[in-house]
């Protein structure tokens, strides 16, 4: 499991937007997000530099903790 610190997110809009970014590149992938700790944990094949660059495609600031 990956977990990383995401500015930014406030809405129920915001987490489908870093669950759907995830999930195009990997179907498997299970999200989990939240709001109060501005965390997302990720359990997927994908590399934290991958999910960090897709999380910042929907403009997010995302790093990896």
């Amino acid at each position: 499991m990956q977990v990383f610190n995401v500015q930014g997110m406030s809405c129920g809009h915001c987490v489908r937007a870093v669950t759907a970014a995830v999930k195009r590149q990997d179907e498997s992938a299970a999200v989990e997000v939240d709001l109060g700790n501005a965390q997302v944990r990720v359990e997927s094949s994908l590399s934290a530099e991958q999910i960090i660059g897709l999380i910042s495609e929907e403009g997010y600031v995302a790093k990896a903790l």
